[in-house]
């Protein structure tokens, strides 16, 4: 399976502690070499690197852990191929425009006999489930509005979707449009919410150790979500099979 990671923060944060661990889980401390991604939201923009080789020897992640791009909104995706050849075409995560707002989506898992009709406003253009869930996802959601609706009604409709579409297997992921970050779990999927008063922190792939109190104001508020922990000196709350949450500015604003 691949695996995921994602920020939500209250104030632009960079990922790069995070990230340092993340990014060897390709190929290095873990088996996930196919490809691997991260999006960047800064306001109404998005940075979007890919590459389809493994990340923990990727060029683009050297040069993604030496810049620290600061964002309230962050996706990262390390592939490990079920449906579809490793290249760029098929490397999450994926990205698409909807009410004048950028889409940033990455799966982890395998949908069986799962083939959505073509699209009216969305088609995949690679050959993965994955992007064909999005794209079925984006293509209800356009459907149903014109324009953003109320946030819980949004919220309600993503539940409904990624309840139909788990039924075809396993379904963990991550979706956002800058503005918050919906985590949807089928198997595996942690999350951990740093705020005052921080504290220290380890990473279980590397042996770096980070003192939040120095790196933050008393005032920033970050939530980190991932396949498994990233750290072996802090509380992660599993989520449960089957659940969803939705975060915003740091904190889960939805769960179900």
């Amino acid at each position: 399976m691949c695996q995921l990671l994602g920020m939500n923060c209250n104030t632009p944060t960079d990922i790069l502690f995070s990230f340092e661990g993340f990014h060897r889980r390709g190929g290095l401390t873990d088996h996930h070499a196919d490809g691997w991604g991260i999006a960047f939201f800064e306001g109404r923009g998005c940075r979007l690197f890919l590459d389809d080789k493994p990340s923990a020897d990727s060029p683009v992640a050297a040069l993604v852990r030496s810049y620290p791009i600061k964002s309230e909104n962050v996706i990262a995706h390390i592939r490990k191929a079920t449906v579809g050849p490793v290249g760029l075409a098929n490397t999450h995560p994926f990205l698409r425009e909807m009410w004048g707002q950028y889409w940033i989506f990455a799966h982890n898992g395998d949908l069986k006999d799962y083939h959505p009709a073509p699209g009216r406003y969305y088609r995949p253009v690679g050959g993965t489930d994955s992007e064909a869930a999005f794209c079925a996802i984006m293509e209800n959601l356009r459907r149903r509005w014109d324009a953003p609706p109320p946030l819980e009604a949004l919220w309600q409709a993503l539940l409904e979707l990624a309840g139909a579409i788990r039924a075809h297997g396993v379904f963990n992921f991550m979706l956002s449009n800058g503005e918050w970050l919906f985590a949807h779990c089928s198997t595996h999927l942690h999350y951990i919410v740093r705020q005052a008063p921080f504290a220290t922190a380890h990473l279980l792939d590397e042996d770096i150790t980070v003192d939040f109190a120095e790196e933050t104001t008393p005032d920033d508020r970050v939530a980190v979500i991932a396949t498994q922990p990233l750290t072996d000196n802090e509380h992660w709350t599993r989520i449960d099979p089957g659940q969803a949450l939705l975060f915003k500015d740091g904190r889960a604003l939805f769960h179900a």
